[in-house]
């Protein structure tokens, strides 16, 4: 006979609690856990690498003619002054301000206007005409030459700043235009119709909604072409004849002969071409990483 007992099932046996897994030592190491010695060591030896060049050039620029010093004591003045003076320097520094701040506006607005359009409308080869963008890239400068040079010659626009404003403009617009669109894709077309039904037409409801959002990359935009149109050397040299037109990187051609090169001149000359990009990059930097790497997305 069964008994009430028998048919009570028996509970089950407690497990005893498990260790935790114990993680072999050296993998999967966290950040924070990596010693700093091993992050510091790498980059500071890639900071000494990429800065000897710039002490070396500072080195020439600085010390007397002739001295072999390592160091650039005592400190001279001249060479910079042989520069912006006998070398015309100071003309050559503003023949390339005003290509690059022009550059910039230019690029910057027809940016603007085609990368909306880019982003906000759609049309039967606007696949085509994006493709055609991104080939534009592969295209060297060097090739543009002689088709420009034409059109200018034509137009009577040689040896004048517009043909290379016109040129470094053409040239910047196909990259500027693919990463203006994408920021406006990143901007929810909602926002403008928003505006637009509070009573604001297109062009309003852009300034006022859209234009705010896109500061980073037109930032973006703007330094870059304003960067590269400061360091082009084929357009300026092939366009402008005069010396009077030229620009700092035709300028600093002007310093190395095949017989000599003057190398103090030469190290000031590369200093004062420097120091507006320094300056550029010094100042926006958080916005020009913002800038391309939302740009970069396709949102």
């Amino acid at each position: 006979m069964i008994t009430k007992e028998a048919t009570e099932v028996a509970p089950p046996p407690v497990s005893a609690p498990t260790a935790p897994e114990q993680r072999p030592r050296g993998r999967n190491r966290s950040w924070d856990e990596v010693p700093r010695w091993q992050i510091y060591l790498p980059l500071s030896v890639y900071l000494v690498f990429t800065l000897i060049p710039f002490y070396w050039i500072l080195l020439f620029a600085l010390r007397p003619a002739g001295s072999t010093s390592l160091v650039p004591w005592p400190m001279t003045l001249d060479h910079f002054d042989k520069v912006w003076t006998e070398r015309s320097f100071g003309t050559y520094f503003q023949n390339s301000l005003l290509v690059g701040l022009a550059t910039l506006v230019m690029t910057t607005v027809i940016a603007l206007a085609g990368g909306y359009a880019l982003a906000r409308f759609d049309f039967k080869v606007k696949q085509a005409f994006m493709l055609a963008l991104l080939c534009s890239q592969f295209v060297p400068g060097a090739l543009l030459l002689v088709p420009l040079f034409e059109i200018f010659a034509e137009l009577r626009m040689i040896n004048s700043l517009g043909s290379v404003i016109i040129a470094e403009t053409v040239f910047q617009l196909p990259l500027s235009m693919i990463l203006i669109s994408n920021f406006i894709k990143n901007v929810p077309y909602s926002l403008e119709e928003a505006a637009w039904v509070d009573g604001c037409n297109r062009l309003t409801a852009f300034r006022i909604v859209v234009l705010p959002l896109l500061r980073p990359g037109l930032i973006a935009v703007g330094s870059f072409a304003f960067v590269h149109s400061w360091n082009h050397f084929l357009f300026a040299l092939m366009f402008l004849n005069n010396q009077a037109k030229q620009t700092i990187p035709v300028g600093l051609n002007t310093l190395m002969s095949s017989d000599s090169v003057d190398l103090g001149a030469l190290a000031a000359g590369g200093i004062i071409a420097a120091v507006p990009v320094v300056i550029v990059f010094a100042f926006i930097q958080k916005w020009l990483i913002t800038g391309f790497s939302a740009g970069a997305v396709k949102g």
